[in-house]
């Protein structure tokens, strides 16, 4: 991986930090060839500081320390993308992210599909969704739905429709949301499992 130091008449290229799980930006440093090294060595993240003038490994103080997985080049070799496992917060102010976000797991539409559903259980309206029918229904009705559900997909994955089968397995991803949400879960909860399996 060549990176050119040479740019900045300082000799420091930015370096963006992501978590490797979540992939929050966690925060933006800059690095000399000589933090770029001690990072490569040592497998925790050094910057080089600005305002100190010197190498500085981030949760040398802390002990919140970002441990490196990978690093990657930009195409115009002058600028990293640093993956990692943070140990604890990253920001000096205790948050989770520079730009004071959660760093939670975001699993894109689907977060949002989630973050929905639980809005229909918790705010059921006089007007009730479809959804917040069920949550009254109870928990029997929810997984009976999961199953008539599942039982769909299997038909339809030995047919020749594939329209039919991703709209019967939307169908039940949709009502297995529901099923998480009804037993107090949501997808982070089984990530978690997929991933201790994984290890």
């Amino acid at each position: 991986m060549k990176i050119d130091f040479t740019k900045n008449s300082d000799a420091l290229v930015p370096a963006i930090v992501q978590d490797i799980k979540t992939n929050k930006v966690l925060m933006l440093g800059y690095m000399n060839e000589e933090a770029y090294n001690k990072t490569l060595e040592t497998k925790k993240v050094t910057f080089f500081s600005r305002s100190k003038q010197r190498l500085w490994t981030k949760g040398e103080e802390s002990g919140h320390f970002l441990n490196l997985v990978d690093i990657a080049v930009d195409c115009d070799n002058d600028t990293l993308l640093v993956k990692v496992n943070p140990v604890g917060p990253t920001c000096h102010t205790g948050s989770d992210t520079c730009w004071n976000e959660k760093n939670n797991s975001s699993y894109g539409f689907l977060s949002v599909l989630e973050d929905t559903i639980a809005d229909r259980k918790n705010n059921a309206t006089s007007e009730k969704s479809y959804v917040a029918s069920l949550f009254e229904k109870g928990i029997n009705k929810i997984a009976q739905k999961v199953g008539e559900e599942a039982v769909e997909v299997v038909i339809e994955a030995k047919d020749e429709n594939n329209d039919l089968f991703l709209n019967e397995s939307a169908d039940l991803l949709f009502h297995y949301l529901i099923l998480l949400q009804a037993k107090g879960y949501t997808l982070k909860d089984i990530a978690a499992v997929l991933e201790a399996r994984h290890q």
